[in-house]
């Protein structure tokens, strides 16, 4: 089969490599459609040291059965493979679930022809749902998942917050739409690159340059930090409210300084923020199908067999898009 290999540091090779076999319990996937994730980038940049070339990454997808149970039968992957058994898992918390592996990770991912997953990490996509939209799945589900735990530790009902979500990619975006269709009182998504400012400005979302027009003092009870590097830490804890809410979805930059103690002098509650759950994935698909989000117009889509472009494109901001979509 074909496949987009992570070879090195800011290389990426697309060449024939084995096809994969199931093993008992698994799918064999034809994948029709595969986004490229922020922290694809960051392995990418040789920043991830549990993505370790040559790697075939890649997680956001979908894609039709070929071997297993429902054979023919169009999927969105749950790329997170828990044990199933632990206390997190029998809790509904398989995100959490200590012993869990993730395709595109340490197992081969889905920047390829073929890819094999269990049968449990795998959802029905509704009839006539494109599969490039069904593929923003995974990044949507991220956004939702973060949103519903800061909805949850927020002081007041969400109808009655302003909201501030940091970076105008997939998860940002998302996000914001999300907040949109959940019925916050303000919306307003920080971006500093002018290209996807004029995409989250065309999806309905206000937005701005936070280099020109910083949020500090703004007073926002809720703040969506989709980047997660230092300044943006920074950025949220400056613009947040008393007693608000920061969710940390984004893992671009692990280390750096932290208010601690603006952030226990105003009881600001920081959530950090991994994954989602299967419940997350299915709510999240149907959201995307069913238009509460919009109408997703904002996705560029490329052949796998460009995708070593696309992520010189991603890396330099030459592309409006707040995803690349891949298709095999």
């Amino acid at each position: 089969m074909k496949a987009l290999v992570y070879t090195n540091t800011m290389e990426t090779q697309y060449r024939e490599e084995p096809d994969p076999t199931p093993a008992a319990g698994d799918a064999l996937i034809s994948v029709d459609a595969v986004g490229i994730c922020g922290s694809d980038m960051h392995a990418w940049h040789g920043h991830d040291p549990r993505r370790v070339p040559p790697l075939i990454l890649g997680h956001e997808a979908c894609g039709t059965v070929l071997e297993g149970a429902v054979p023919g039968q169009r999927v969105v992957l749950n790329p997170l493979i828990a044990c199933g058994v632990c206390e997190y898992c029998e809790a509904g918390r398989a995100n959490l679930c200590p012993n869990r592996e993730m395709v595109g990770m340490r197992l081969p991912g889905a920047f390829a022809d073929r890819l094999v997953i269990p049968e449990k990490n795998l959802i029905p996509v509704p009839d006539g749902m494109d599969p490039a939209h069904a593929a923003l799945t995974e990044p949507c589900a991220t956004a939702w998942h973060a949103l519903f735990l800061a909805a949850r530790a927020c002081w007041r009902p969400l109808p009655e917050c302003q909201a501030l979500v940091i970076g105008g990619g997939s998860v940002g975006l998302l996000g914001a739409l999300i907040l949109k269709a959940w019925g916050a009182a303000k919306i307003a998504l920080a971006e500093t690159n002018p290209l996807r400012r004029d995409t989250v400005a065309s999806a309905g979302i206000d937005v701005f340059d936070p280099i020109e027009e910083p949020a500090e003092a703004a007073g926002f009870d809720l703040v969506l930090d989709a980047v997660g590097a230092a300044a943006t830490r920074a950025a949220s804890i400056a613009a947040v409210a008393p007693g608000g809410v920061i969710a940390h979805v984004g893992l671009q930059e692990w280390a750096g300084d932290f208010d601690a103690r603006t952030v226990t002098l105003s009881e600001i509650s920081f959530v950090g923020v991994y994954t989602y759950t299967m419940t997350d994935l299915r709510a999240s698909m149907l959201a995307l199908h069913d238009g509460r989000l919009g109408d997703l117009g904002w996705i560029e889509q490329r052949p796998l067999s460009d995708g070593a472009q696309a992520f010189h494109d991603l890396d330099a901001g030459r592309t409006p898009a707040a995803k690349i979509i891949l298709k095999p």
